[in-house]
């Protein structure tokens, strides 16, 4: 286990570091770091997630710029996601306890994606969410729960503003 963990950690900081004429290449080092990077999937520098291989890309998939995806769970993105820049992923959480937390006991919770969803810049999206698909989220949103297919979400917290 340690040595694919170790390669992972290299294709991690060496993706942040390619040029950005360099797709192929960065596009080969994804291909290792996560789980699933599908076919004409992009994701740009600087990126920033815990482990790589608990993160599945589908195909066409683009991510923009100075994304974080905290991945202590299973984070899966659909097809044709669209991802601004500065989106932040969260699968950790910790208890609501003061007694328990200060304990250092976290857990993760997954999240989900689904084809066709449109992340706008700067969203936060917490973890166990599903965000369904085709499903558009405003810029800055703060996504604390489950938002349904196909419609416009805003807000923090997100909340759905009326059917795609």
């Amino acid at each position: 286990m340690w040595p694919k963990i170790c390669t992972r950690r290299r294709c991690f900081i060496a993706s942040n570091l390619t040029r950005p004429d360099a797709g192929d290449e960065r596009r080969a080092l994804l291909c290792v770091l996560f789980d699933t990077f599908g076919a004409g999937a992009v994701l740009r520098p600087s990126f920033r997630c815990d482990y790589g291989g608990n993160i599945s890309i589908g195909e066409e998939t683009f991510i923009n710029y100075d994304c974080v995806f905290l991945d202590c769970n299973r984070i899966t993105i659909g097809r044709e996601v669209q991802i601004a820049p500065r989106v932040q992923i969260y699968t950790a959480t910790h208890p609501l306890d003061a007694a328990t937390r200060r304990s250092k006991l976290e857990f993760a919770l997954p999240v989900v994606i689904q084809d066709g969803a449109w992340l706008g810049g700067g969203v936060i999206v917490c973890p166990g969410v599903t965000i369904g698909e085709n499903t558009v989220v405003g810029a800055g949103s703060v996504v604390t729960r489950d938002l349904p297919a196909g419609v416009l979400a805003v807000g923090n917290p997100c909340r759905v503003l009326r059917e795609l």
